[in-house]
């Protein structure tokens, strides 16, 4: 028996999903604040969860290590930290576990084994959502030396990279001891992507 085509799906996201958590996680660019008093009009600051930098957009240097006490304080920030480092642990375990149980060396896989990484690799996702929808919520909240802000392109990453995580720990959890007939599980899983997908590009770019 062929390893299922599920399996494989679930193989190629996990990973996917982990790479753009990792770059969410470690890039100062949750947001960016414009127009800052005192400063030149060019220049602005990329805050991410452990590191701001001060960016001209005319020389395109980047200064980090910038301080600043008041946003760091903020519970988000602390919440996003220990959930998105989590997260990136936790889909490691998971796709250590669920490798040997997908056993493309043998007959059959190990459903059980399989099907326990998936539920790892699930929870990795949900553990990414929780902070970068929060953060999204109040982004605008969170003290700032201008009311010019932006949403970060480390936003968008751990979306994709979470929703990644979701779809594919759901593709390892198959229903007792048999997986779910693939076809239909591939479609809702594709309909459910493109769909929450779309409606996450529209917010962060309406249409004029």
């Amino acid at each position: 028996m062929r390893t299922p085509g599920i399996f494989i799906f679930g193989m190629v996201l996990a990973p996917c999903g982990w790479i753009l958590n990792l770059t969410a996680t470690v890039a100062p660019n949750w947001r960016t604040i414009n127009t800052i008093a005192l400063l030149p009009v060019d220049t602005f600051l990329q805050q991410g969860i452990w590191d701001i930098c001060k960016t001209s957009s005319s020389s395109q240097v980047n200064q980090c290590n910038q301080k600043d006490e008041a946003y760091f304080n903020n519970q988000i920030i602390a919440v996003a930290q220990g959930l998105m480092v989590a997260s990136l642990i936790l889909t490691l375990i998971g796709l250590a576990t669920a490798t040997p149980g997908v056993r493309c060396w043998k007959d059959r896989p190990n459903w059980t084994v399989a099907g326990l990484g998936g539920m790892l690799i699930f929870l990795s996702g949900v553990l990414t959502i929780i902070p970068i929808a929060w953060y999204t919520h109040i982004f605008k909240d969170i003290a700032a030396s201008s009311t010019d802000i932006r949403v970060g392109y480390c936003i968008i990453l751990g979306y994709i990279g979470g929703i990644f995580e979701l779809l594919g720990g759901l593709g390892r959890c198959p229903v007792g001891s048999e997986p779910l007939p693939q076809s239909e599980v591939l479609s809702a899983l594709k309909q459910v992507f493109i769909k929450d997908l779309c409606t996450l590009l529209r917010s962060f770019f309406p249409q004029s």
